[in-house]
Order: C-alpha cells, then structure tokens, then sequence
C-alpha cells in the first residue's frame, strides 16, 4: 500500500497506466476497486514498530516474548514483534562501525560540548551531570553546527533556528526540520572516552524515528479514511508522521491544492530558483513506504461535520474518523487597475519562483510590500535583475515587527546592495505595453519602470470553506483552537499559519503566529492529541530571515513592544534588540550575535521571566555585565 501522488477522476478510479492512487504497480486491489468501487476488502500489510515500542521488553509468564497489544480508536489489535536488525542495531555490520579514543574524561567539564573527529567523520560529545553522551554534531535541518548552540536541560537547541535534541536519544524536540540525530555509543577505559559510531550516521549526521506502518484496512474504499488532513505544509507532514511514530496504524490521507509533496516553503523567496525536487521536505518513496497518501491538486469546498465528511471541489466526497485543517493562508492581492496583467507575481508555488527569477534577470523589478517575502525577493534579486524597486506604505521596513532602528538598519543594507525604496505610498496603477507589465505608477505621482512586478502585501488565512461548517472561525478568518490545537467541533483539530492558539509565553494570549517551526509543532501538538494523549503546546516562537548572505534570528512574541534595549552596533550589523513590553522581555532579535537568541529562547522555554533591568544592565556593561538571567541564576 503506497503513498497516493495523483488527483483521483470522479467516477474512473484507474488508468491504463496504473491507479489514481499512484501506485508502483497495477495492484489487485485498486483493480478491484475500479471494477467495483463498493467491494469490502481486507489489506494485510506489514508493520514497522515504533522505536519506543520495540524497546519494550513485554514478556509473557513463560519468559517469552508476547504479542504486542496496541489499541487504534478503541479496537484492540495484536500483532507479533519482527525482528528489524538494521533499525534495531546499527552495529550489525562490522564494516560499518568506527571506535575512537577521543578525549579524557577530565578534558570537558559539565555543561561543555565538543566536535570530535571519529577518523570518518565527526560526533558531537557532551558532558551532562556527570554523563558522557554522544549524538551528530549537525543539525538536520540545514546543517548548523550544535557545538555553536545551547545546552539546556537535556537537550541541545540549533544556534541558527532553534531546533532541540535530546542528548540522551538524539530525538527533536523542537523544531523546524523532520529528522533527529544518530546516537552513539560512549564509554570509558582508563579515563579515556571512547566512542563507538556506524559510519554511515557519522556521513548522513540524521535519523528518521521509527515509524508504524498500515496493519490492516478493513471495510477499505477509497471515498473513506481514519485521518484526513487538509493541507500538506509543515503543520500536514509533521502531523502525519507524528501519528505513524506513535504507532497509529490506520488510514492517513493527505489533500493539498498544490501539484507537489511537501516542500519547504520558506526557500520559495530564499532561494528562488529552487526546483521542487530539491526543496522535497520527503521523497515519493517516504510516503509509500509509510503509508501516508498524498492528493495532490485536490481543493477541499466544504465540510460536514455532522456526516464527517469533506466535499472537494470537483464532487469528489471523502469520509473521516479524525481531522486537521492546515490550509495555511493565501496571499493578499492588489486592488488596483491592471492587478491581473501578465508579469504581476505572488510567490506561491516553486513555478512562480522560478518564472520571476526568470523574467527578472537583467530587468527591472518592483516589489510592493516591505514584509518579510518582500524584502527576502528584492535581496534574492538584487544582483540579478538591472533594477529592484520596493514600495511600502510604512516609512521604514519591519517597523511593526523589528522596531525602527533595527528597520532602518536593514533598509541601509538594502540600499547598499543597489535597492531603492519608495516609502509611505502605494500603488496605484499597473500600466502594459503590448499586453505586458511596462511601468507601475505609484499614489505619490512617481512612475517607476518594471518588466517584472512581485506582491507581497501580506496574507489571509485560507478558511472561506469552512464558513458555512460550524467550526469556530473569528472574525479575521482564523480557526479558533485550544492548547491541544483542537477546535470547537469533537475531532476536528487545526494547525499552522490559520490558527489562533493560547500563547503559553503571553499569559496564554490567543495570537496568530506565522512561522514554520510553530507550524511544525502545531501539527505535533494535533497529532498526540488526536491519539488522545492531552499534550499542550508550550513552545517558544522561533524564527528567521536571510538576506545578503546574513541572518536575523528572532525568539518570543513581540507583540504590541512598547520599548527595544539594542546591545552591539547597528551599523555593523551586528547586534541583539531585546523586546520589552513594561519591565518584561517578550522578544529578541540579533543579527551576527549568535547563540544569544538560542539561549533567550530557552530561557523563556523554561518559564523564567527575563526582566528589561536586567537587559538594561548587561547593554551599559558590555559583555561584562551581569548574564545571571541568561545562565539561570537569576530571577
């Protein structure tokens, strides 16, 4: 049973060319399906345990190992443990195994980390209330090295976008990214500190967590599933592969109005000449291998949540047991004349990307709206359009989320790298020659020159079809969840850029928070929920910017600041801005300061208030004032 990768054709289930549900062969079943799509049919299919599980030593009185006993929706299922040596062992292979003396046991003191070379590639070893622990020195997300990051309770968190690990198994914790680390194996001889490694988790530094797969699917049609999960961004594929880490071994299907399998949708204004299959978040055979089924270009119009069932666009109906909606949030649009023209861009989809990139090179570009995308194009494009132009209606780029002068700090960058600004107007006209983009006239009477235009004027949530649902939307279109991500309705829960949730980190303030890692862990957070595990979400927001090569980190919820305390230089662009709101740090912000904001993120993980004196201290003494609030001492 594979994963699905293609739209299915109301009333034609099959294809000469194998089954809508994508299939690697013209499987029996879905050839009975074609012929009769009401037939009832029992799947058998293997099962991978979760690691968690298959670590259970459950013994039977006689001493033998017993079935295990798992319950999926209330219905008790056995099955027999198997016997995995590769998953289980990576020290099967002899071959494949590297010992190394790496240092002596007086040579870190509690606390310290360090990157160790095991001859074929390197570990990171850690020294924790007397324990040796030893797990990859990179982070699987894009590579930061972890010895630069911050040890805390346990775990490890990535200097660079705030990923954590637990020391102990390697496991994430936190996020963004998908995969943990490869533990290894420590020990000591003659207060020597050796570590035993499979070189091939020392070359590939991740570790996909064991994952169940379907044991069996009874009563199957394809018009039917356990969980149905609406969207396939971060918050969808975290979801589904939480379910199936946790042993959930029923149907899991995933719909999404793009024609891709999840990818990684901030690289779109990053990187903008990515391909799709570069910026994957999984492979094809990921997903068939785990049984998690992805529709693609599939529109969901409505949901019944008395019948449970979602409507698709094209009439195609889909039954559910469970539900996430992650639809996410569509772009704003312009309202002027000449809006539809040929050449006006919103960045959606890794085509729109790699169509602007295209057109802009040695062109000129407008880009309307300073937000985050906006700013993100305009560095991308600078060295390779002849022109980059950027129109916004505040006077200085990020004023509302950075402040002014860290805004200003930026926009000087920009303006160095070749970016002219247009501020504190807007546009009024889009105007073609020969059916194509030619200028952009603005409200302040300029008229600028642009072959290619790029809107970034920010985003609402994607949400019109659940109007009509009974489930509770506010007025700004966002669905209204819990700590757990459920909503109003029994069985419906919600994640990503479309929520409002309780803040843990604001007195439990419901907000909107955009970013990829707090998607991540909205889809975590719905999917222990959904098992019925009563997890609530507590994680600090953690995200981050890059342009010209350098990146601003940013951890908290700065809402609503009434004050910024600036350590460092501007100028330079290197500084930390802390966040304050009355005598309290709600967010910090830095740039070329690393591993500051890590290190504020677990301070406010572990619910320790930071307080603006303490902050005003540490800036009017330099790096020699007093950090007992950043290194837990203090208050």
């Amino acid at each position: 049973m594979g994963g699905c990768f293609s739209k299915p054709k109301p009333g034609m289930l099959h294809t000469a060319g194998g089954c809508w549900r994508g299939c690697r062969w013209l499987c029996d079943l879905c050839l009975a399906l074609s012929l009769s799509p009401a037939l009832v049919v029992e799947v058998k299919i293997e099962v991978v345990i979760p690691e968690k599980e298959r670590n259970k030593e459950e013994m039977s009185p006689n001493g033998k190992a017993s079935p295990l006993i798992y319950k999926v929706n209330g219905t008790t299922r056995h099955y027999h443990l198997e016997e995995h040596p590769i998953a289980g062992n990576p020290y099967h292979n002899p071959k494949d195994v590297v010992e190394a003396s790496v240092c002596h046991v007086k040579d870190l003191e509690n606390g310290q980390m360090r990157e160790v070379d095991l001859g074929c590639g390197k570990a990171l070893l850690i020294k924790d209330n007397g324990e040796f622990h030893a797990v990859g020195h990179k982070c699987p997300h894009y590579g930061a090295p972890l010895v630069k990051g911050v040890l805390s309770k346990g775990r490890v968190r990535c200097p660079w976008h705030g990923a954590c690990f637990n020391i102990g198994t390697g496991d994430i914790e936190d996020f963004p990214g998908l995969d943990s680390l490869p533990r290894f194996q420590v020990k000591i001889e003659k207060e020597k500190v050796y570590i035993r490694a499979s070189k091939q988790a020392l070359q590939t530094q991740r570790r996909t967590k064991m994952m169940a797969k379907c044991i069996s699917l009874s009563n199957y049609n394809l018009s039917s599933t356990n969980v149905l999960i609406i969207g396939a961004g971060a918050a969808g594929l975290v979801c589904a592969e939480t379910l199936r880490q946790e042993g959930f071994s029923d149907r899991i299907v995933m719909c999404t109005m793009d024609r891709h399998l999840p990818y990684d949708r901030p690289k779109l204004s990053k990187s903008m000449d990515s391909h799709p299959e570069q910026i994957a978040l999984r492979s094809k055979e990921f997903f068939c291998t785990y049984d998690i089924e992805v529709l693609t270009e599939m529109q969901v119009a409505a949901v019944d949540i008395k019948s449970k069932i979602a409507v698709f666009k094209d009439g195609f109906k889909m039954e559910y047991n469970k539900l996430l909606i992650a639809t996410g949030n569509m772009p704003k649009t312009l309202s002027c004349k000449g809006k539809e023209m040929e050449n006006v861009f919103n960045i959606r989809t890794p085509e729109d990307a790699n169509r602007v990139v295209k057109l802009a090179t040695s062109k000129n570009v407008v880009i309307v709206g300073a937000s985050f995308l906006g700013m993100e194009v305009a560095a991308y494009l600078a060295e390779r359009a002849h022109s980059v132009s950027l129109v916004e209606l505040e006077h200085v780029p990020f004023k509302k989320f950075f402040g002014e002068r860290v805004g200003r700090a930026v926009m000087k960058m920009f303006e160095n790298n070749r970016v002219k600004f247009y501020m504190q107007t807007e546009v009024s006209e889009l105007r073609e020659q020969e059916g194509k983009l030619k200028e952009v006239v603005l409200k302040s009477g300029k008229v600028l020159r642009a072959d290619v235009c790029v809107v970034g004027v920010g985003a609402v949530p994607a949400t019109a079809f659940l109007k009509q649902s009974g489930i509770n939307i506010d007025s700004k279109g966002f669905v209204v969840v819990n700590k757990m991500m459920q909503t109003n309705i029994p069985g419906v829960f919600a994640a990503g850029d479309a929520v409002t949730f309780p803040l843990a980190l604001r007195n439990n303030k419901k907000v909107n928070v955009p970013h990829w890692q707090m998607a991540h862990m909205h889809g975590r957070i719905a999917a222990l929920n959904m098992l019925a595990h009563g997890t609530e979400i507590s994680t600090v927001p953690y995200l981050w910017t890059a342009m010209f090569g350098k990146s601003i980190r940013y951890a908290g919820h700065g809402e609503g600041f009434d004050d910024v305390v600036i350590q460092g230089d501007l100028d330079e662009l290197k500084f930390v801005a802390f966040y304050t709101k009355s005598d309290e740090v709600v967010a910090v912000a830095s740039m070329n300061y690393d591993p500051i904001v890590s290190k504020v993120a677990e301070v406010l993980t572990a619910g320790r208030t930071i307080r603006k004196r303490d902050v005003e201290l540490f800036v009017r003494h330099g790096k020699t004032g007093d950090m007992s609030w950043l290194t837990g001492k203090g208050s």
